[in-house]
């Protein structure tokens, strides 16, 4: 089997072992004169706090080498996809769509995890994987269980994970990362050549503006033909499967011409300097005679969980089949992909300018009838409500969707959003938040009720574009996290979101918030409550049915949720949300 950019080595008995003492003790080194002055002017006389500061100091001075100068193969996509069963599935298809590409939006958590494991399952020569979070919990080990075996029946598996989440994932990566035909890479790795919970703590004070530029990219591609590209991330709460917390998210999966691009967002990411060997980060090892152990272990945990998570595809016919008898329908439209350059994080500069936020300022400024805009955290800022607010002066309906303070899961995300609302509503916009709900698995986890939160990206104009990936909102998105978008020019896509958004805003799902009248601030003044200058509206149960009513503060939230809202927005961390 022959791959664009050459097979990864079976891993050596010591080669890796020598290479990375060897620069491990060049690091010492080359940068033992930075890591002076950097506990020199970490010193102040602060009496017994001093030695503290140059402890840490010097702690996080415990770096890693240029990722390039390690034992790290440059890769790339598959050069000849259409030999494969899924690029011979889709020919006829392609061929019948000139200069399009197939979609289908996944909108339930269950049917997304149900795809990804029938796109692993189908890739015979490449399998890519890249996640802001991995986690290796019920449904994440079922996923790697699904990766393992692509790798098993000779698939090159390439999985790249951002570093800040990497404490949730690193022990069965590395394990997979023993497989001779997988490899396991980490983005922007933050702890050093150290995995100590003190190492990394402190270099979030040493070294915070790199700590919090991340890889926000989500992606899963197959053979280089079909892909998965969104908002969800690897973890239960992402796929119905939580007993505490579900998130409310979007996918599309994604056949023909346009995956190319996906890939070379993956390979562009694979290859920068800023990925690392997850071997080369001492984290968990394992000896290579374990691998059988790790095999027949995942093995177990698929045929204990996968019923009961809802893993397995619900049609067992093979993707590639399903795709040639069009068992899979797919909705073609021509499209485009933008991604950020992994440069965003690595070499950040303050002219840069994020692809996938200019092609939406650009498609939103082209909007003549309707613009709807769904971001669990939506921070607009002041240049984002003056945009906004041109749309609706020349007519445009503008209405956001995005957590009310009591679904949230950032209360530092909702306290950046909230000095917003009232500029935004005066301005014309709607503005509808998302309200807590109890999830629709509680029967299979124990009796557990978990709650849902909005966790979906997406923005559709007139009704004819629809914008879907992993890009919020907000000054995050634009500046300091790469991110990622599909441009997919289609009214019948764009109208299946904007049903889900008119689903969504119902007030059984979500508040309508809206500027309180003369009246209601005067009635409230009267009694000695709180005013806001906001009113949420929503429905509540009654003993004669449905009602609706009306709440003058973030309903629902609790005392705990509030303060921490007040105490973020003293707080100078607007830039970082």
């Amino acid at each position: 089997m022959t791959l664009s950019g050459g097979e990864r080595p079976n891993h050596s008995s010591g080669g890796r072992g020598q290479t990375l003492f060897k620069y491990q003790r060049s690091i010492a080194e080359s940068r033992s004169a930075r890591c002076a002055a950097s506990a020199r002017r970490a010193w102040r006389p602060v009496g017994s706090g001093a030695a503290l500061i140059v402890a840490i100091a010097f702690a996080a001075c415990t770096a890693l080498p240029s990722a390039t100068s390690l034992d790290r193969p440059v890769s790339h996509a598959l050069a000849e996809p259409e030999s494969t069963p899924l690029g011979q599935a889709l020919a006829p298809l392609e061929a019948a769509h000139p200069q399009q590409s197939g979609y289908r939006l996944l909108t339930d958590g269950t049917e997304a995890l149900q795809m990804r494991v029938a796109l692993a399952r189908a890739a015979t020569k490449t399998l890519d994987l890249q996640y802001y979070v991995a986690a290796e919990d019920s449904t994440g080990k079922l996923l790697l269980a699904a990766a393992f075996h692509a790798a098993d029946h000779g698939a090159r598996v390439r999985v790249l994970v951002d570093d800040l989440n990497l404490k949730d994932s690193e022990r069965v990566m590395a394990a997979l990362d023993m497989h001779p035909t997988i490899e396991v890479r980490v983005f922007n790795p933050f702890g050093g050549a150290q995995a100590s919970f003190f190492t990394r703590t402190t270099n979030i004070f040493t070294e915070i503006g790199r700590f919090t530029r991340r890889m926000h990219n989500k992606a899963m591609i197959a053979d280089n033909e079909v892909a998965i590209v969104g908002g969800r991330n690897v973890g239960d709460e992402y796929f119905s499967a939580s007993p505490t917390v579900q998130f409310r998210d979007l996918d599309a999966l994604v056949a023909g011409p346009i995956v190319r691009d996906v890939s070379a967002s993956f390979d562009a990411f694979w290859n920068s300097p800023e990925s690392y060997p997850l071997s080369a980060l001492k984290k968990h090892s394992y000896a290579e005679q374990d691998l059988n152990t790790i095999r027949e272990a995942l093995r177990a945990y698929w045929r204990k969980n996968a019923d009961a998570y809802g893993a397995k595809p619900a049609d067992p016919t093979p993707l590639a089949q399903r795709i040639a008898q069009v068992q899979l329908p797919l909705v073609w439209a021509p499209a485009e992909f933008d991604f950020d350059s992994p440069g965003k994080v690595a070499a950040p500069k303050d002219a840069y300018v994020s692809p996938p936020m200019q092609r939406l300022v650009e498609l939103l400024h082209g909007a003549r009838h309707e613009v709807l805009i769904v971001s669990p955290y939506f921070v607009p800022h002041d240049a984002g409500v003056h945009a906004l607010g041109e749309l609706t002066h020349r007519g445009v309906r503008v209405a956001v969707l995005t957590n009310s303070m009591a679904a949230t899961d950032n209360i530092a995300v909702q306290a950046g959003y909230s000095p917003y609302r009232k500029p935004l509503l005066e301005n014309g916009a709607e503005l509808y938040e998302y309200r807590p709900q109890p999830g629709d698995r509680d029967e299979e986890h124990e009796g557990y009720r978990s709650r849902a939160s909005l966790h979906v990206k997406a923005y559709v104009i007139d009704r004819s574009t629809l914008v879907i990936g992993s890009m919020n909102f907000d000054p995050r998105s634009a500046h300091l996290n790469t991110e990622l978008v599909l441009v997919i020019h289609s009214a019948r896509l764009a109208d299946q979101v904007a049903a889900l958004f008119d689903r969504a805003i119902a007030p059984s799902t979500s508040y309508r918030v809206r500027l309180a009248t003369p009246v209601e601030t005067a009635q409230l003044r009267a009694i000695g409550a709180p005013v806001s200058g906001l009113v949420w509206t929503g429905e509540e149960p009654g003993n004669g049915g449905p009602y609706l009513a009306n709440w003058s503060l973030d309903p629902g939230a609790g005392v705990v949720r509030n303060m921490l809202t007040g105490l973020f927005l003293l707080l100078p961390v607007d830039s970082q949300l």
